[in-house]
């Protein structure tokens, strides 16, 4: 099975990336939605988070207000380093099951779409690892105008990620998205051949089918020689 690692920055497009991937037949797993659902009502990392960080930031409903805890932890480094210390266990968890399942239904390429790929280390479970990048401009420019907001809320949820061209000195694979869809689209047709193209012998072994191969031959053997004594 190959995991392949999307990563990328805040507003550089690596969710047009995913949706691309989505549309080809490719499965995603996407940290974000594990995020999402990890900080549910009632489950183990919004009793974590509400502790940490006290009740102001539910809502009427008691589900976490995610703008106002963004506000806080994108403001405080010490408190952004908080918030992913407590919610890493369980997105990690939540990845792997996601994985798992995938595997089960013999999926033979997976992608890994998660923006903290670096920085949570789970590119060393990923081969070959896509950076879509943009200049820096650009991304704050795009930022702003996605979520209507000032330049220095912009500014401060760019730096609280690590810089794009840092990102891409680690990566297998780069996506310019600095111009139009189209062009990107082409970009992105010279990746999907790249990513899908035949497994390594490590990664077929890694598949649900390898494991089964291995399975068969281990049992074979085992009446072979059963048989010879």
């Amino acid at each position: 099975m190959r995991i392949v690692g999307l990563t990328g920055g805040i507003a550089s497009g690596k969710s047009t990336v995913s949706n691309l991937f989505k549309s080809h037949g490719i499965p995603v797993v996407d940290a974000d939605l594990v995020a999402h659902d990890v900080l549910k009502k009632g489950t183990g990392g919004w009793k974590k988070v509400v502790a940490a960080f006290g009740e102001d930031i539910l809502q009427e409903n008691e589900e976490v207000d995610r703008p106002k805890l963004g506000c806080i932890v994108f403001s405080d480094p010490d408190k952004r380093q908080l918030l992913n210390r407590l919610l890493a266990p369980y997105i990690s968890f939540g990845i792997f099951w996601e994985i798992l399942k995938l595997w089960l239904k013999g999926c033979k390429v997976i992608v890994l779409d998660i923006p903290l790929l670096f920085e949570a280390k789970m590119d060393k479970w990923t081969k070959p690892i896509i950076v879509v990048w943009v200049d820096p401009e650009t991304q704050l420019q795009r930022l702003m105008a996605r979520d209507r907001t000032f330049v220095e809320d912009a500014r401060n949820r760019i730096q609280a990620q690590m810089p794009l061209d840092v990102k891409i000195t680690q990566a297998d694979i780069v996506i310019d998205n600095t111009r139009s869809l189209d062009e990107l689209n082409e970009r992105f047709q010279k990746v999907v051949v790249q990513v899908t193209k035949p497994l390594t012998w490590a990664e077929f072994a890694l598949s649900r089918l390898g494991a089964l191969v291995a399975f068969v031959s281990v049992f074979v053997s085992v009446i072979i020689c059963t048989k010879a004594l």
